[in-house]
């Protein structure tokens, strides 16, 4: 029983890290090289993470500079960061790029931060899902024998107190998310 316990914690676990992950992705006032993750260069043929053909440093709070390793790539790279999600224009000064993040507006702020709540709530949906799957198989356990009605009530106690924890834990990573982004 134990087993089927941590399993299901591990399991609940998996939508938080999602989760957190993909809001390090999100835009905030300060720029982030976890902006950049998902920014692909096609280089010498084979799709190449910006980060496996440049190196990546935030020298102020506003701004990314991004200096590739091989001189010949700049350009891909450039074309690369354009044609992202960003919506942020590279400056190439012919050695480096320089990524200039604005100010939010007070209306992009409230977006964002409308987004930010959406995905923790997708994430809480993902974890009951979990607790429903292994409810329902708990209860199969109890029908056939293999699982006392005490044992299933006390099992299903368990399985909501691990669902509130890990409900309680995506509330806080979107919550410290929205903070941030409608810091000012």
């Amino acid at each position: 029983m134990d087993e089927y316990l941590s399993e299901m914690n591990e399991e609940m676990e998996k939508p938080v890290k999602h989760l957190a992950r993909e809001l390090s992705k999100v835009r905030t006032g300060r720029a982030s090289i976890a902006l950049l993750d998902d920014i692909r260069v096609d280089y010498y043929g084979a799709p190449t993470p910006l980060s496996g053909v440049a190196s990546l440093s935030v020298p102020e709070p506003r701004m990314i500079i991004v200096k590739p390793w091989d001189a010949s790539v700049l350009s891909l790279i450039e074309k690369a960061i354009g044609a992202s999600r960003l919506g942020i224009n590279p400056n190439n000064d012919g050695k480096i790029i320089r990524l200039n993040f604005p100010e939010l507006t007070g209306d992009r702020r409230k977006d964002l931060s409308r987004q930010v709540s959406d995905m923790g709530e997708q994430a809480k949906v993902s974890i009951r899902a979990v607790r429903r799957e292994y409810n329902d198989l708990f209860k199969t356990m109890q029908k056939d024998g293999d699982m006392t009605e005490d044992a299933l009530k006390k099992t299903l106690d368990q399985v909501q107190k691990s669902t509130d924890l890990f409900c309680e834990k995506a509330d806080q990573v979107a919550a410290r998310k929205e903070k941030e982004i409608l810091e000012v």
